[in-house]
């Protein structure tokens, strides 16, 4: 019986602080949509307008509000809230994990693949494929100035379309091993095409980047020439450096020891400039996220004037 209140203690102990909890964050929910909610009804919260010249429509600006010739807009409006309730669901990850943010989550997966799907299918199997293999209907149902004439070597591209068929295979009940050699021939010409370009780029690039001349007399003042060969000297120095921190022949001890600290470090600061610049892109992300939501949605900021004259 004792064993069986101690083990209940901490669930009891822990009820109040999760109804608390939830009721803290409950408030806050309601405080928040009535706020909202009052701006949206008094001042049209959230509202996009737009300009219509002719057939094509812009994003209205201070001036057309002034002239009186903004439009409501309710699809961009509806887009500009659906988006702003997407970005709160996936920020309220921050709290917990939660079935908001799974849904926004699921959401952005299945968008992101059904969009670029239909961007391949459109750009890549239409044109490319069937328009060689079966030109005149492609020509005579969605693309008028396509060629109806066959290319002599149009038998070429009956190569891919088998491959893609067999590639599908796996979404069959049986014969799912049909799909491994499609997908092979595909890892195997990617590995060799990306092989060179990958070479050429990042390999020999960075070896023709690294040989440079340690004194500089191209600079046309005499500091300038000194401020550049010290960079050259630092560029060499951290380069051998680094190399002989990976350099595992030879025990480091010593002078090998010592250079291969000094890899460490040089190593440690490529890896943080490298993350630095890495956040950086995504603090932009965020400013720009929190932009929209003060700016687009809850009209609290105004940077650029385009609600002047409402």
């Amino acid at each position: 019986m004792t064993e069986l209140s101690r083990t209940s203690t901490p669930d009891a102990e822990s009820q109040p602080v999760n109804r608390r909890e939830r009721l803290i964050w409950g408030t806050i929910f309601t405080v928040a949509v009535a706020w909202i909610a009052f701006r949206t009804a008094t001042i049209g919260m959230g509202s996009a307008y737009v300009k219509v010249i002719g057939e094509q429509v812009t994003e209205a600006k201070a001036n057309d509000f002034v002239a009186g010739v903004a439009e409501f807009s309710l699809s961009r409006t509806i887009g500009i809230w659906v988006a702003a309730l997407l970005t709160l669901a996936v920020l309220s990850f921050l709290y917990r994990d939660n079935p908001l943010y799974k849904l926004a989550e699921s959401i952005f997966i299945g968008v992101s693949a059904a969009y670029y799907m239909v961007i391949s299918f459109w750009t890549v199997i239409v044109p490319n494929q069937l328009g060689n293999v079966i030109p005149e209907t492609i020509q005579n149902w969605c693309m008028p100035g396509l060629s109806p004439v066959r290319k002599p070597d149009w038998y070429l591209y009956l190569v891919p379309l088998i491959l893609g068929v067999m590639l599908l295979w796996r979404l069959a009940p049986f014969g799912a091993w049909v799909a491994r050699w499609p997908l092979a021939f595909i890892i195997g010409t990617m590995a060799g095409l990306k092989l060179v370009s990958y070479l050429e780029a990042d390999f020999l690039s960075q070896i023709h980047a690294s040989l440079v001349p340690i004194i500089i007399t191209t600079e046309p003042t005499i500091w300038e020439n000194f401020w550049a060969s010290v960079r050259s000297l630092l560029i060499l120095l951290g380069m051998l450096a680094t190399l002989v921190y990976f350099f595992f022949s030879i025990e480091h001890k010593g002078v090998v020891g010592g250079v291969s600290r000094v890899g460490i470090w040089v190593l440690m600061i490529a890896f943080g400039a490298m993350f630095g610049y890495t956040v950086m892109g995504r603090i932009a992300l965020l400013v720009q996220r929190f932009q929209f939501l003060f700016d687009d949605w809850l009209w609290l900021v105004d940077p650029i004037g385009r609600r002047l004259g409402m």
